[in-house]
């Protein structure tokens, strides 16, 4: 059945508000990062800036070590998904090709851990991480953002490893291949776009992380960027807003530039693992 031209107009509309809506936000911050003081306080903003300059951008710099928070937030993301995804590659295999009860126990845990909200967990966690002598440390930070990425990163992936056919396996275990050969020549170059999606997500999810880091990292020197942000908020709620909106645009570019980088494969992978997911 035909979609009707006014029906694909509607579509079209409709897609474009939502992007617009979006777009709305991050087209705001980057029209207030380069706008001076005075036209920060007027009473009539203006989408463009009448005077750009790049004055916020030096205060910004100076005022707080945006550098060594960047560099604190890419470590910990990094680690994180790297992580993550080499942790939940086989297990993913393992909940997607079995069906006994280890599988339905993992699929139970997935689902039953993103019931929990973060005010239940800081707690526990962060006494395991004071046991463990992790407590204001990346490393501690780190854990943290494997075990709060890996049931994603399984559901995501044990959709993926279903749409890979599982007669190649089979056609490989003829031929003499054991398990762990299989999942490394045959099945992981098949998840490649399926890895390349849930690394970003978990990379995200990482970077743009506040909450945890804020609780778990005392020492200025450790902390990651989405903490040092909020230094530009003063005691009585009053905000640095130049400063602030063009560190948050620096902050949002890392994310950006790596989607806009792997999109293609990301869109591969979701198109793949939706076929048997």
């Amino acid at each position: 059945m035909r979609t009707s031209a006014r029906a694909r107009a509607g579509q079209y509309v409709a897609l474009l508000a939502y992007l617009a809506f979006l777009a709305f936000p991050f087209l705001w911050l980057v029209s207030t990062a380069f706008k001076p003081p005075r036209e920060l306080g007027s009473a009539h903003p203006t989408w463009i800036p009448r005077d750009p300059t790049l004055a916020n951008f030096r205060q910004a710099f100076d005022e707080q070590p945006l550098l060594n928070a960047a560099l604190n937030s890419l470590l910990s993301a990094v680690a994180a998904a790297v992580i993550a995804v080499v942790i939940a590659t086989p297990m993913a295999y393992v909940m997607a090709r079995r069906r006994g009860r280890l599988a339905r126990a993992a699929t139970g845990w997935v689902v039953v851990s993103q019931a929990f909200p973060f005010v239940l967990l800081i707690i526990p966690l962060f006494l395991l991480l004071k046991n463990l002598r992790l407590v204001d440390s990346v490393p501690g930070l780190v854990m943290v953002y494997v075990v709060w990425a890996l049931p994603f990163a399984l559901w995501m992936l044990a959709g993926y490893v279903r749409a890979v056919p599982a007669e190649l396996e089979e056609a490989a275990a003829v031929d003499g291949a054991g398990r762990l050969r299989i999942l490394v020549s045959v099945t992981a170059p098949l998840l490649a776009p399926g890895i390349v999606a849930t690394a970003l997500f978990a990379f995200i999810t990482a970077w743009n992380e506040f909450f945890f880091a804020l609780v778990l990292l005392k020492t200025p020197e450790k902390q990651t960027l989405p903490v040092v942000l909020t230094h530009f908020i003063g005691a009585e709620g009053v905000a640095d807003l130049g400063p602030l909106a063009a560190a948050a645009f620096l902050a949002t570019l890392p994310s950006l530039v790596i989607f806009a980088v792997v999109q293609r494969r990301i869109t591969g992978g979701m198109l793949a693992g939706a076929v048997r997911g």
